[in-house]
């Protein structure tokens, strides 16, 4: 399978710029929530109409996650829930959870995370809402997420988020850099929680044997390509994986959800053993987003050639 995709995602950059993300975030705190929502719909138009190469990766995806061929308004109701959860984010980063009802499942298993003071990872996807997952610390206060990302996508989004709310702090830990490792473990044994995104495979993944590489698994359908390198962060610093997901239901409707995925503070002491084990989790890990897609297909925020069939097709 061609690396285009991860080419592809890793290339483009956000389509909104940082002056139309403060422009939003002063008509959704200034002016209202109705009145903001209501401009999402232009919006999701003007994406519908001009957005050719997202506009056909929502389509290939709906058919795959609805089995069936997806019609036009469906591609519009995909744009405008994307656009919603961009709108929230102004509202979340700022620390408004009033503003909506926010249903919480399975926080019982990072309670327990957190009472055995020894960390744990969340792995999550780009499905719903990452912002809405700060619900969980309103009800916490004392429990910590730091998010493990690249430093130039790490860039990139603390912009964006500093644009809709200008005393926001993200937590990060850099990866790909020498120490990364280190900085994830002290941040674990503080009783902290670590969160990655594991849906996107990016080349350079593999460069290190400890991020992990990358297998070809069916997903809706066909082979997808998914790196193992979370797991086998979590199973050298004996950790357990809980996955994690904020769905959007529309409206002011969302839901969180923790699940658990892998446990490795016990890790098989064969390396065959182990292989096994990483395999298993991936697997677990893709099974939960293909589940995710046919339950919740709008809430899926990877519009590029996830598949590569454009790439397949121009080879």
């Amino acid at each position: 399978m061609s690396k285009a995709p991860a080419a592809e995602w890793a290339a483009r950059g956000e389509r909104s710029n940082l002056l139309a993300l403060r422009l939003m975030a002063w008509i959704a705190t200034t002016l209202g929530r109705p009145l903001a929502r209501g401009l999402l719909h232009p919006i999701a138009l003007y994406f519908l109409g001009t957005a050719s190469a997202p506009r056909r990766h929502s389509r290939r995806f709906l058919a795959r996650a609805l089995g069936r061929p997806a019609r036009w308004h469906e591609v519009y109701r995909h744009f405008h829930a994307f656009a919603a959860t961009v709108l929230d984010r102004v509202y979340f980063v700022r620390g408004r959870m009033q503003a909506f009802d926010i249903r919480i499942h399975g926080v019982e298993h990072v309670d327990a995370t957190l009472a055995e003071g020894r960390g744990a990872f969340l792995l999550g996807a780009h499905i719903g809402s990452f912002e809405a997952l700060h619900a969980i610390g309103e009800t916490r206060p004392g429990l910590r997420v730091k998010m493990v990302m690249y430093p130039d996508n790490a860039r990139k989004i603390h912009r964006v988020l500093q644009a809709l709310a200008p005393a926001f702090q993200l937590g990060i830990i850099g990866i790909g850099r020498s120490g990364s490792t280190l900085e994830i473990r002290d941040e674990l044994d503080r009783g902290g929680l670590v969160g990655l995104l594991g849906d996107r495979f990016l080349a350079g993944d593999a460069r290190e044997a400890r991020h992990g590489g990358s297998a070809l698994l069916p997903f809706l359908g066909a082979p997808a390509r998914f790196t193992d390198g979370p797991f086998r962060l979590a199973l050298l610093l004996r950790r357990r994986v809980i996955f994690m997901v904020a769905l959007y239901h529309g409206g002011r409707r969302y839901e969180v959800r923790f699940l658990p995925l892998a446990d490795f503070r016990t890790p098989p002491a064969e390396p065959a053993g182990r292989e096994q084990a990483l395999r298993e989790a991936l697997q677990a890990y893709v099974a939960q987003l293909e589940a995710l897609a046919r339950e919740a297909p709008l809430n899926w925020f990877n519009f590029f050639d996830y598949w590569g069939d454009d790439a397949r097709r121009e080879a």
